[in-house]
């Protein structure tokens, strides 16, 4: 099985979008391109309801094919690496299904499978989870109703740098913030797979401003159009394992 690459929207926000498109049916069109939305929704400690606004949150990671998470500030380093990961192996499991469905002729369900071949099939995922190629472009909310939780956001992106670094299979990872001055985005850090420059980073991650959410996630995605050096990840993989089982940007 040739291991290919995997390609998320990683989007880190308290929700409560206030201007521009729908980012639930833009993150739907992300999808079809074949890249997964992950959200991570983050909750003010004293906090003890999930507000109306983050509901949005689910909404934009389910249209994206992706993972949702709403947390306290204090738990987020460890739920954006487990994010990270279910999606991934969602991705896979997708596209085992398939190989499945072309070697049985038919859909054919992991649960259907004799135990020796399911248990099989499990370390295949596995794996694939360890050693696939990934590209992940985090896209940071730092409006102003985020201020107060930009400590934990740096904490939780330095932190998945590190489990990136741990991981047999290629990467390459980027930062993006919105809004920022006179413009929706604004490109923190470009692609690259090395875990150092990620501090340069912080400094620069300063909370202000609305949370055009949809506009953001329109303008970043074309960045995976511009990923370097994509064929020496893999000289020998050809195949896009992707959100959608085989569409390419």
């Amino acid at each position: 099985m040739n291991t290919g690459t995997i390609r998320q929207v990683l989007l880190i926000t308290d929700g409560c979008s206030n201007q521009g498109e729908d980012p639930i049916q833009v993150s739907s069109m992300i999808s079809q391109k074949g890249i997964a939305v992950n959200v991570v929704g983050v909750l003010d400690d004293e906090q003890t309801e999930e507000p109306e606004g983050l509901s949005e949150v689910n909404e934009i990671a389910k249209a994206g094919n992706g993972i949702s998470r709403i947390v306290y500030a204090d738990v987020l380093s460890e739920t954006v690496q487990t994010v990270t990961r279910q999606a991934m192996s969602q991705t896979i499991q997708g596209f085992v299904s398939k190989e499945l469905k072309e070697i049985f002729g038919k859909e054919t369900k992991e649960e259907d499978l004799p135990p020796e071949t399911r248990g099989e099939v499990q370390r295949v995922v596995e794996d694939l989870g360890e050693s696939v190629d990934l590209q992940v472009l985090m896209l940071v909310d730092t409006s102003a109703s985020m201020q107060h939780k930009m400590e934990a956001v740096k904490d939780a992106i330095d932190d998945f740098i590190l489990s990136l670094q741990a991981r047999t299979g290629n990467h390459y990872y980027s930062i993006y913030q919105f809004p920022a001055r006179n413009q929706v985005v604004k490109e923190l850090l470009p692609w690259t797979n090395d875990g150092k420059r990620v501090a340069k980073v912080f400094p620069k991650l300063a909370a202000g401003g609305i949370t055009p959410t949809g506009a953001a996630l329109k303008q970043v995605v074309r960045a995976f159009q511009d990923v370097p050096a994509l064929e020496e990840w893999s000289e020998e993989s050809d195949d896009i394992i992707d959100s959608s089982h085989g569409s390419s940007f």
